[in-house]
């Protein structure tokens, strides 16, 4: 289960910049992508212990890099153009501080669809319909808690979408009038699979992060998000932001694509860990995403997502998003969903946690490394601009096609 700590604020004197590498730096394959001023464009990167390396004259796109049979061999196979210092780089991205006369990091994927999975953490969800029930009661959590228990015969912990355990709990929460449309996708057999941001609308790291000024109740979403390509194999794996605005998906889940999807509203990176012989779904599957939360007001919140808490495997999940049954030629970024439920009161008792601009949310991991965003209003964020026609056309300019 997601804890949740509130403390006092600590000072964060690197900001948006601070360590972004794995904990084993580059002993895996890392790849990036940059805008170089030079070529008033993005170029996908190797960041190397050496430095970050240009490698577009092999690869135009990361979606280019990514279609290969072994993607990280491929990479490995490639000297490239030394554009600088990782630091050095990952300090030119935030843009208060930007020299424009630089190269900066831009999210580390480009052409692939940007998708994402929901309600895929089943104690979370059951943990969330008990509290809205018992309605702060820890007596009466405690109570229907030992009920579910007892109806499904095991731990939520253990339980499987689609499974015989997962009939008999829709059958019980039915009954008690607790049934819901979350409840179908996070415990039914078919997964809730949305298209999260048009494809080159991702963020990367050290960059804002947008919600709309009419939102009153939104919240960041940290997850693993998945590089898969177009013949459905997993090649890697980035952090990612998947930010919400519960207000609106909470008047009517038809209302999701204006709750996900809006200016710099999804963020991925810092970069893409390619599997290799350090990292491989099954590490994966194993690890544990951490989410910090600091905002100017002194708040400051702590929460651990375990990725062994998964309802649905991370194969499943792409076995649903891609094959004969949909494509997807430029291979796709699947997000896998969170554990996290924003339940600590930030100001109002009873009305739990929602943004303020200036947040500085982190989302990190061992061997991911951080995803670092200010939180801002849509309207303020950059707009986005530089779309698959621009690519397109800089390409073709810089002789990449």
């Amino acid at each position: 289960m997601l804890t949740e700590l509130v403390q006092p604020a600590r000072q964060n004197t690197d900001r948006l910049t601070g360590s972004a590498l794995p904990d084993d730096l580059c002993a895996g394959t890392l790849i990036g992508r940059v805008w170089d001023p030079d070529a008033n464009g993005p170029s996908p990167v190797v960041i190397r212990a050496g430095g970050v390396f240009d490698i577009s004259s092999s690869f135009a796109t990361v979606r280019d890099l990514c279609e290969q049979p072994d993607p990280a061999a491929a990479a490995a196979g490639v000297s490239g153009r030394l554009l600088g210092p990782f630091q050095q780089i990952l300090a030119n991205t935030d843009p208060a501080t930007r020299d424009e006369n630089r190269p900066w990091l831009l999210a580390p994927i480009d052409l692939q669809t940007l998708k994402a999975a929901g309600v895929t953490f089943a104690v979370s969800m059951i943990e969330r319909v008990i509290e809205e029930r018992a309605r702060g009661d820890f007596e009466a959590a405690a109570q229907l808690r030992d009920q579910i228990l007892e109806e499904i015969g095991t731990d939520l912990k253990h339980l499987r979408p689609g499974s015989e355990e997962a009939r008999k709990l829709k059958t019980f929460l039915t009954g008690r009038g607790l049934w819901s449309q979350y409840l179908e996708v996070g415990i039914g057999p078919d997964a809730e699979i949305f298209t999260k941001a048009p494809t080159l609308a991702a963020v990367g790291t050290a960059v804002p992060v947008g919600v709309p000024g009419t939102s009153t109740w939104n919240n960041p979403e940290p997850e693993v998000a998945l590089v898969v390509r177009s013949d459905g194999t997993i090649v890697g794996a980035a952090l990612g932001n998947d930010v919400n605005l519960r207000d609106v998906e909470g008047r009517s889940a038809l209302l999701l694509p204006q709750a996900k999807d809006n200016n710099a509203s999804c963020a991925i990176g810092p970069l893409l860990r390619l599997f290799d012989d350090t990292f491989d779904l099954q590490t994966v599957r194993s690890m544990t995403v951490r989410l910090e939360i600091e905002g100017q007001d002194g708040f400051h919140l702590h929460g651990v997502s375990d990725m062994t808490q998964i309802s649905r495997d991370p194969l499943e999940l792409v076995g649903q998003l891609i094959g004969s049954h949909h494509q997807y030629p430029d291979g796709a970024v699947l997000m896998l969903g969170t554990m996290f439920a924003p339940v600590v009161d930030r100001d109002v008792a009873g009305m739990g946690f929602t943004h303020k601009e200036g947040d500085v949310v982190r989302i990190s991991s061992s061997e991911l490394g951080s995803l670092v965003n200010e939180v801002g209003y849509c309207h303020t964020c950059e707009p986005w601009s530089f779309g698959i026609r621009a690519l397109m056309a800089n390409l073709s300019d810089r002789n990449l096609l």
